[in-house]
């Protein structure tokens, strides 16, 4: 059955009137595996792939299928693609939730058409799946670029060994502040801003990862203007307020997620204690936050500093709190004082 999600909703302008859409069950795939998109194109160490994302995966060319970790709507592999080590997502089937998978999947590729450096790069998406290749259990298929094995979880709670002083952990706030303003510029809103979904390059550089959650404003309007709620998803430990509450979502509910992120990379601690429930209700009803009275970096200069930028990414009221390109001049100014 085709996708009720027309070809404009994934393909960017540019490319869609060259497109031929067949009638797989995806907007992004032709019912020919051997077809191929009339876009730009570059080389991927030495083989020819679209320039920004292809809707067909070659599997022949797709080698050293290796597990590396799985989570509520898919696992991830690493794998050898047109001679490129790239990370393998199949897309999983929710048993109690069959349209919550299938959105997840789509939501996957809000972000496809865009390139910056804090950014997972998508390379090639489909739901045509071959029967030697798929399962039953999978809904659609995702090679995107292999940034490495290390999530920011892993280096705050010491998975990894890394140390984290401020020099650091300010950087990596940084890569992720700027990820956040390019998609906010154009228009997506993650909503599941959290350290498992940021990965950490071999270079130390962070990228946004799983768009699992995210939503693509409408064109209409700014991103930081909030629109009603269309999805729950998300982690509750970094969910905004006005989204607990079932208010409108808008960039200012990413900010809201980073505050919380930046404060775990600070102190390495987990935001709080007790069951979901309560801290559910706290948050919205008594403004819970993580403590910062009690954290040791937190009296020094720079902590100082970003106790005061911290209660402004938390904020009980979205308008109150910093856009992203805001929080970049004020980590930078912080950081240009270490």
């Amino acid at each position: 059955m085709p996708s009720p999600v027309p070809p404009t909703r994934v393909l960017p302008k540019d490319i869609f009137p060259s497109v031929d859409i067949g009638t797989c069950s995806s907007p992004l795939a032709k019912a020919s595996l051997g077809s191929t998109l009339q876009v730009p194109v570059q080389r991927l160490q030495g083989k020819v792939t679209s320039r920004l994302w292809s809707s067909i995966i070659y599997w022949k060319e797709l080698h050293c299928v290796q597990a590396i970790g799985s989570g509520g709507f898919g696992s991830v592999y690493k794998a050898k693609y047109l001679g490129a080590t790239v990370a393998l997502k199949k897309v999983k089937k929710c048993s109690k939730n069959k349209l919550a998978s299938r959105q997840s999947f789509w939501a996957e590729l809000n972000a496809a058409h865009l390139r910056h450096p804090n950014i997972v790069r998508v390379i090639a998406a489909t739901t045509c799946i071959p029967t030697d290749f798929g399962d039953e259990s999978s809904i659609g298929t995702i090679v995107m670029e292999y940034v490495g094995s290390r999530n920011l979880q892993q280096v705050i709670y010491g998975f990894v060994e890394e140390t984290l002083e401020p020099d650091k952990w300010l950087l990596y706030s940084l890569d992720i502040t700027r990820g956040l303003e390019f998609l906010h510029s154009h228009l997506i809103v993650h909503l599941d801003i959290k350290p498992a979904n940021v990965l950490v390059s071999r270079e130390g550089v962070c990228k946004i990862a799983d768009f699992g959650c995210s939503v693509q404003m409408d064109t209409k309007r700014k991103a930081s203007d909030a629109v009603p709620l269309i999805h729950t998803g998300g982690t509750y430990t970094h969910t905004a307020p006005e989204l607990l509450k079932g208010e409108g979502i808008s960039a200012k509910s990413d900010i809201f997620s980073f505050g919380i992120t930046m404060w775990q990379l600070m102190t390495r601690e987990q935001p709080y204690t007790g069951d979901r429930q309560h801290v559910l209700y706290a948050v919205v009803a008594h403004n819970l936050r993580p403590k910062v009275e009690e954290q040791a970096v937190f009296q020094l200069e720079h902590g100082r500093l970003c106790k005061t930028l911290l209660s402004r990414c938390w904020a009980a009221e979205p308008l109150r709190r910093f856009s992203a390109q805001e929080l970049i001049t004020q980590l930078e100014n912080v950081h240009a004082k270490l």
